[in-house]
């Protein structure tokens, strides 16, 4: 029997329907020789500082840093957890084949592969790898089945970020608040969460600080035509004055005329932030709402998976093309002028080198219908840029024209489509653009003319930084906080934006939750708790977007097979030491605010408790010697699962001692143990001493 294990019963139920899984049972469906369960997000969670140590449990400067001798993984506590992961657990534990059938990305991996160690599943692993849930991409998708080896390096990225996430979040977190904080003010570390924040008190500051200035400009009406002075904004009323004065004494004369033809390229297919970023800006959904809805119409096989940071398609499914368009009815009259003739293959949209394990969102071709408004809003989008993208570039004609009214030179342009292109397809919106951006239609001007003109005086003030909005903020997670308009300047810097696209919105949620951001209309601010909280952080590592880009794109490598993910973690865990040694020492600005109360467990005990031994899970431990195998509990000791071949192995018993899973740990993480009295040595003494596991994976005492 093979088990297929699904993210989610929708999920499950689907693959289950296309393989004749028919046959529902408790957990799960069954039939063809098939077995299909499924998880619902993340069953498995790290391990917390008590599980590793009682004294972790209690928030003290004094346990910090906290460093587990190794990450474990436990389940999470909830009932409807527990019970369907027993249905896992039977069923990989009884099976000749495992077919992980998770979400096809890095989060998926993450959550599969740790159910899979915590069920100690030893069946061989497929994986399911599919950009959509239609019945032909699930059953191509079979036919296609992946070994799981090739998913490790995603695997080994998605452990690393868990982790760094916890060794960053967890000691950062109670070393600030422990250090820094009055009451039960909780200051919450992260290290994604934290460098967004500083972008927004950063911007807020600029806000706040900025005075605004009235200012006078020289403007002029000739033939219809609007022009404005080149000249610096004047700073008084008398100035104005004496210049609108000079004005009246002299003609207008056209110096230049120059009108260019251009073209203004199509834009982008979709990744998941350009969504997120149109859906704000469009129909204010935040990232969050925005990824709930094109999830569901993934879920609903309209769209292909969304959860991506590229904006191009993989070259195979140019032949794909014409049948999406033409199952796309009720844009039938978009399509038509597609569909006679050949779509081209375009460089813009199809280039392998730009896709790595989806590519960019676009509609399956499934007929939506009986969709909410918000989803049939973002469905909208999604299929109007995915038929945009093959439309005819728009033709523009670009006019700058300048003058002068005795010394003072003058200028005005403007814009004229004159073939509207992929604009077609945005007919509706075009209107609101041109107005919104100013464009207006220049008349022909012959160089030399002169004439009267209207002139006036146009009072203005200065205006601050604009305040972030989800869009915006969005876009400077994606470039780590660099102002980059040029869409291909943005792909170059995704690979070390911070965050991912599928987190981003999480994280924003959290910022909100935590109540260090907040929002007017569309607008974000930083709370004085989220400005306190920066200001208190003086280590630059922590609210850098820049350096946090940095760990984005060795995360990205280690994805890649370009980097170790061992090296990131004792990168990581050394940044911890350091930090911890600097804030220890240090003194800075305290946060009185109040906040959120921490939890009752993170209270100082009355009395200190001793700290009881840790109970790691030593079969989680990769084996010192091949570095390639899990460690396997015998009868005497703790070997190599690959014993035959390796022949690495600890025994229970050394030297006459009986040694803990403490020491057993120690020996096979730090390769020593602590001082033990009474070691029992081979001419009949007795010593006091370390065990040490030697170069030749041998015991001997120190």
């Amino acid at each position: 029997m093979k088990v297929c294990i699904a993210e989610k019963p929708s999920v499950a139920r689907d693959i289950a329907t296309v393989i004749g899984a028919t046959q529902r049972k408790d957990g799960y469906y069954e039939g063809n020789g098939f077995q299909v369960t499924w998880t619902f997000g993340h069953f498995c969670t790290l391990k917390e500082p008590h599980d590793y140590y009682e004294q972790w449990k209690y928030w003290r400067l004094e346990d910090l840093p906290m460093i587990p001798p190794s990450f474990g993984i436990k389940l999470t506590e909830n009932s409807g957890v527990e019970k369907q992961f027993k249905v896992i657990e039977q069923l990989v534990q009884q099976c000749e084949e495992v077919i992980n059938c998770g979400d096809a990305g890095q989060e998926g991996e993450l959550i599969q592969r740790w159910v899979l160690l915590k069920a100690k599943c030893t069946a061989p692993v497929k994986r399911l790898w599919i950009s959509s849930l239609t019945e032909e991409a699930i059953r191509n998708g079979f036919q296609q089945l992946k070994d799981s080896e090739q998913y490790n390096n995603l695997y080994a990225a998605g452990s690393a970020r868990a982790i760094g996430d916890w060794l960053l979040g967890m000691n950062a977190t109670r070393l600030f608040t422990k250090k820094f904080a009055v009451g039960k003010v909780v200051l919450s570390i992260g290290r994604v969460q934290t460098p967004t924040l500083a972008m927004i008190v950063a911007r807020q500051k600029e806000i706040n600080a900025f005075v605004s200035e009235e200012y006078w400009e020289l403007k002029t009406i000739y033939r219809e035509t609007e022009f404005t002075a080149t000249i610096e904004r004047l700073k008084n009323i008398e100035k104005a004055n004496k210049g609108l004065a000079y004005l009246k004494e002299h003609p207008f004369e056209i110096t230049s005329f120059e009108r260019k033809e251009g073209k203004e390229g199509n834009p982008r297919l979709y990744d998941l932030t350009a969504l997120q970023v149109d859906a704000n800006k469009k129909f204010a959904f935040s990232a969050d709402d925005t990824l709930k809805y094109i999830q569901s119409l993934y879920e609903k096989k309209l769209v292909t998976y969304p959860r991506v940071d590229t904006t191009y398609l993989s070259e195979d499914l140019h032949p794909k093309i014409p049948g999406i368009l033409q199952d796309m009815t009720p844009y039938a009259a978009l399509t038509a002028p597609l569909l006679a003739k050949p779509i081209p293959k375009l460089k813009t949209v199809f280039d392998d080198k730009k896709v790595t394990d989806h590519h960019a969102i676009i509609p399956t071709g499934v007929y939506p219908q009986g969709l909410p408004l918000e989803e049939k809003r973002i469905y909208d989008l999604v299929a109007r840029r995915f038929i945009a993208a093959f439309y005819p570039e728009c033709k523009i004609s670009n006019t700058t024209v300048l003058g002068v009214v005795g010394q003072v030179e003058f200028k005005a342009t403007g814009k004229q489509i004159l073939e509207p292109g992929w604009k077609e397809v945005y007919a509706n919106d075009q209107k609101d653009e041109e107005e919104e951006e100013g464009e207006k239609i220049i008349p022909e001007f012959t160089v030399g003319e002169s004439g009267p003109h209207e002139p006036r005086i146009h009072k203005g003030k200065t205006t601050p930084p604009k305040a972030f909005t989800e869009a915006t903020l969005l876009r400077a997670m994606e470039t780590a906080g660099k102002q980059v308009e040029n869409e291909e300047m943005r792909e170059m810097l995704k690979d070390n934006g911070i965050g991912r696209p599928s987190t981003r919105a999480n994280i924003i949620e959290t910022l909100f939750k935590r109540k260090y951001i907040d929002k007017k209309k569309k607008n974000i601010y930083a709370t004085q708790t989220g400005i306190d909280l920066i200001d208190t952080i003086e280590t630059e590592i922590l609210k850098s977007p820049e350096l946090t880009g940095q760990w984005e794109l060795k995360l990205r490598q280690i994805e890649k097979g370009e980097y170790a993910m061992e090296t990131f973690k004792q990168e990581l865990i050394q940044m911890v030491i350091d930090l911890t040694k600097e804030v220890k020492t240090g003194s800075y600005k305290v946060i009185t605010i109040a906040h959120e109360p921490p939890p009752a467990a993170e209270e100082k005990p009355k009395k200190p408790r001793a700290p009881k031994k840790p109970a790691p899970e030593i079969q989680e431990l990769q084996c010192p010697k091949c570095k390639s195998h899990p460690l396997k509990k015998g009868n005497t000791a703790y070997g190599c699962s690959n014993f035959q071949v390796c022949g690495f192995k600890v025994p229970f018993e050394a030297f006459g001692k009986k040694l803990s899973d403490k020491q057993i740990n120690d020996l096979l993480t730090k390769s020593k143990t602590g001082k033990i009295k009474g070691l029992k040595m081979p001419d009949g003494s007795e010593k006091e001493g370390k065990i040490l596991l030697s170069k030749a994976y041998t015991l001997e005492v120190e």
